[in-house]
């Protein structure tokens, strides 16, 4: 092992250039993503001003997501998460190029749209359980908390960065009408910009060196991939409490991932004063919120309302209680001040939830685990994302979000009073049964 991949935690840490490409990269590619997550619902409302398209079209995207999502997990156990994030890299990039192509020339179909969600929503699917996977194989085990606390850091200051920048460049740069779409011009230089940082970020992880030789994994190299996806779903499933969290927070992302991917650029596009950059600034204020969230989280670690699942439940509570306002808001500082505000609870509990299930999962296992895990908020995306945009064509902002607020408050309340989760603590590391 290099000299730079021993020693003290932080102070060696970033002096290993294995972690300084793959961070760099990271960042490029979380930071380009946020282009798209801006410009592709704002490209929806544009070309049809239907909010039942617009949660189809994220909904094509997430249902491959969700359905390869758990494969993913298992080529990744079997190979090594880099090889198949530098697949999913390439393929993303040539997906983009064709897309602000498409939008640059006015020649952008609905049919092409779905086509290309679809595909982008399948790269997905691999490279989600790649990246949340590859830290563990790039630092060794007595840096990971450090590793983990610097690239979740950044992946919030691009949530926060990423929207500001997607918002104003549409804006900048989106005064010509090609089509049926305004902002075109604004709208396919965002997309450009996204298939660009997948092509520096897939240079940058082609320079980092893993800890164990590549195609080294936890699955057999002979073990059907349904068969280690049965198996990971099977580990996590013999673990109670993890069963337990799993199984609310699936019931907490249907709630939740469609009105946020749909009801917030619907606010943005309806409301008086508020458009493509405004729908940036709550996003940004999010982000930004977020990030607040993982410093206190870091800086004070040990902060509990009596244990783990208590305060995951409070935090849920207040939450959903600042959502019940969310579509009555006036003004834009309104918004942004609540998401900011949820940003903030989110990235405390992100920080403690993500360090419970790595020191709880073996490594063998993780990259079947994170995709379980990541499948819950994304991969049941599609269908909260549908039944939002289907409900909001009989029902106001005001009346979704107090009901989605509302939902989220019950649903706590049932838990807090009937469930595991008041119960479950902090695992000791390297507890993993």
């Amino acid at each position: 092992m290099p000299p730079s991949r021993t020693g003290a935690p932080r102070a060696s840490l970033f002096r290993d250039r294995a972690f300084a490409w793959m961070l760099s990269g990271a960042f490029i590619s979380m930071l380009g993503d946020q282009f798209t997550y801006i410009a592709l619902p704002w490209l929806v409302l544009q070309l049809t001003g239907d909010t039942l398209v617009l949660g189809l079209v994220l909904g094509v995207m997430s249902v491959p997501r969700a359905v390869f999502m758990l494969v993913g997990g298992a080529l990744v156990d079997r190979h090594s998460p880099k090889r198949v994030l530098m697949w999913t890299k390439h393929v993303s990039t040539v997906l983009l190029v064709v897309l602000a192509a498409l939008v640059f020339t006015g020649n952008l179909s609905l049919w092409a749209l779905y086509l290309l969600a679809f595909s982008l929503g399948l790269a997905m699917a691999f490279s989600i359980p790649s990246s949340t996977s590859l830290l563990p194989h790039v630092v060794p085990a007595q840096h990971l908390q450090a590793a983990n606390s610097a690239l979740l850091g950044l992946r919030q200051l691009s949530l926060f960065a990423g929207p500001l920048l997607a918002g104003g460049l549409i804006v900048t740069f989106g005064d010509a009408h090609t089509g049926r779409v305004s902002d075109a011009r604004g709208l396919g230089a965002a997309f450009l910009f996204d298939a660009l940082s997948f092509a520096l970020s897939a240079w940058t992880l082609s320079k980092v060196t893993t800890l164990a030789p590549e195609g080294t994994a936890g699955a057999p190299a002979g073990q059907a991939v349904l068969r280690s996806v049965a198996q990971g779903l099977r580990w996590c499933w013999d673990d109670r409490d993890l069963r337990t969290c799993l199984l609310y927070w699936s019931a907490v992302a249907l709630l939740i991932t469609g009105p946020i991917q749909i009801a917030l650029p619907v606010l943005a596009s309806q409301q008086p004063g508020l458009g493509a950059a405004a729908f940036g600034v709550l996003m940004g204020a999010h982000g930004a919120g977020t990030l607040a969230g993982m410093v206190a989280a870091g800086a004070r670690p040990g902060a509990r309302a009596r244990n783990l699942g208590t305060t995951l439940l409070l935090v849920d509570g207040v939450i959903g209680a600042l959502f019940i306002p969310m579509g009555r808001i006036t003004a834009l500082w309104q918004g942004a001040a609540l998401l900011l505000a949820i940003g903030l609870l989110g990235g405390f509990m992100q920080v403690a939830i993500f360090t419970w299930i790595q020191r709880r999962v073996p490594p063998a296992m993780l990259g079947r685990a994170m995709s379980i895990f990541m499948f819950i908020f994304m991969g049941l995306a599609p269908i909260s994302a549908a039944v939002t945009g289907w409900v909001m064509r009989g029902m106001t902002l005001e009346r979704l979000f107090a009901a989605t607020g509302g939902c989220l408050v019950v649903s706590v309340a049932v838990a807090l009073a009937t469930s595991r989760i008041r119960h479950i603590s902090d695992a000791p590391e390297q507890a993993f049964r």
